[in-house]
């Protein structure tokens, strides 16, 4: 095993980045068709509590049915599901159609492959890199769901925190008594936010989502890294309001935290040690 992974290990990044991309587009499907699989399982609770029966409705889950066309219905080939090749070759048009597909659907893709490339890079053949391979996979789901919805799913965000504090139980990222006090922190310190912006204003500043999701990076990357991850997240969160204040963009609807929060999290995972120890040092 340790001879096929030195001979692997130079080809890593590349062999990420290829399965980057083909997760990339899995994860496009993920970030389309979790929120509508949660809005349906609501509907079918209520309509259970209210006695009710809802109409039939056929298979929707991750697999089925098969992708199409949101404007006209064609159903999407093998050749034109591609990661990124097809959409250049379509010039980001249906095929049947010709009515323009999202440019999401590559950049998601683009992301997932860089990431997970620059990952083998940094962390080589190790369980680190196998971790972040899942903490950045459901970093970019999250983002776009919530960029979406402004839902960070349970569905995402729970197992996440289970599999951190599994990956640290041999001290992977950190060592797990960390990882524990960084989930109970990254909990608890927003959940306190929560309920002092409430009491103080009568309005909710963020779910209950946010929460979890901070709790899940702190079982991943310890409690040492939190400061940096709140701040790092506030930083982007605040460019980001700019910019969309400056363009005209931001009419009054609120901004998810989510995904500033999952943004913080990448960069603690590749550069927090650099940026804290840089941080002592200036001290």
């Amino acid at each position: 095993m340790t001879d096929i992974l030195q001979v692997l290990t130079p080809a890593l990044p590349f062999l990420l980045a290829l399965l980057g991309l083909f997760v990339g587009s899995f994860l496009n499907v993920v970030i389309h068709r979790l929120p509508i699989i949660m809005e349906r399982e609501w509907q079918a609770q209520a309509a259970e509590l209210r006695g009710e029966e809802l109409p039939e409705q056929g298979r929707f889950n991750l697999a089925v049915p098969r992708s199409r066309c949101p404007h006209c219905g064609h159903l999407i080939t093998a050749l034109e599901n591609v990661p990124v090749i097809s959409y250049v070759l379509l010039r980001g048009k249906c095929k049947h159609c010709r009515a323009p597909i999202s440019a999401r659907y590559p950049l998601v893709e683009l992301l997932s492959a860089i990431l997970c490339g620059y990952a083998g890079w940094r962390f080589g053949a190790s369980a680190m890199t196998l971790g972040a391979l899942f903490f950045i996979w459901a970093m970019l789901a999250l983002t776009f769901i919530d960029f979406d919805t402004q839902l960070l799913p349970d569905q995402i965000t729970l197992p996440l925190l289970w599999l951190g504090l599994l990956f640290n139980r041999n001290g992977t990222f950190v060592e797990l008594p960390q990882a524990v006090i960084g989930a109970m922190t990254g909990y608890l310190v927003l959940w306190t936010v929560y309920w002092l912006f409430k009491l103080l204003t009568g309005k909710e500043g963020m779910g209950y989502g946010d929460f979890k999701l901070l709790a899940a990076i702190g079982a991943w990357l310890g409690w040492g890294m939190l400061p940096l991850t709140i701040i790092a997240s506030s930083f982007v969160g605040a460019a980001f309001g700019v910019g969309m204040m400056v363009s005209g963009r931001l009419k009054g609807q609120p901004i998810p935290f989510g995904p500033f929060l999952a943004m913080a999290g990448l960069i603690a995972l590749f550069w927090g040690k650099e940026i804290v120890a840089l941080y002592l040092d200036m001290l």
